[in-house]
């Protein structure tokens, strides 16, 4: 596992339907070292904090596995860092990697929160209506994860495995119950494992919880 691309960017204006919109999901690629701090990498930001950004989320991961997907499904080049990821990681997918799962990375600790969930700035990168249902839909969300450790990293660097998340709750789980419409016995155990998970955010659990309340299991 390593970072393939670290990608940083700040906020800028773009004009969306007319409409004029800032937005902080436009990302390149940078070389050297960076500092990796609580809330974010130097030299990085987000534009809307209320949705973005912040303790639970200081740096997106995206595969590079699912770029060759995205390049044949839209049949365009996609450069990295074109879904706004921080670090474009190697053999991290969604299904291998558990919700409070740690990792060192250069002279840093991070811990696995939650998955993406897609907005219409999406849809803004890729001038595209239909990204955002397409990206959902996809199930190639990628990973959001807090800092636990402050330290310095770069393009290359190695991502080692620590620890796993105790509740066993992979980001795919997490993606395939939110989008689930009816739950198996089985996805209710995942489910009620899920909230046991530490890391996972209180919107996630509340959304899960009020699901347990109005489906029952097949």
């Amino acid at each position: 596992m390593k970072i393939v691309s670290l990608n940083l960017g700040l906020p800028r204006e773009v004009v969306w339907h007319g409409i004029k919109v800032t937005t902080g999901i436009f990302k390149e690629p940078v070389p050297g070292r960076v500092a990796l701090r609580k809330l974010n990498l130097d030299g990085d930001r987000q534009a809307d904090l209320t949705v973005h950004g912040g303790e639970f989320k200081a740096v997106y991961c995206y595969p590079l596995e699912h770029y060759d997907y995205w390049k044949r499904k839209l049949g365009r080049d996609l450069p990295l860092g074109m879904f706004g990821e921080n670090f474009t990681v190697e053999g991290m997918l969604e299904d291998d990697v558990l919700i409070g799962d740690r990792f060192t990375v250069g002279s840093a600790e991070m811990i696995v929160t939650q998955p993406r969930l897609p907005c219409y700035k999406l849809g803004v990168r890729f001038d595209a209506e239909d990204m955002v249902k397409l990206f959902f839909e996809s199930r190639r969300t990628g990973f959001y994860v807090a800092v636990t450790s402050e330290g310095e990293v770069g393009a290359g660097d190695a991502i080692s495995r620590i620890a796993r998340g105790a509740e066993q709750v992979s980001v795919a789980d997490i993606i395939r119950l939110y989008a689930g419409k009816r739950y198996s016995g089985a996805d209710v155990a995942v489910l009620r494992r899920a909230l046991k998970t530490g890391m996972l955010p209180e919107s996630w659990k509340e959304y899960f919880r009020e699901r347990l309340e109005r489906i029952r299991p097949e």
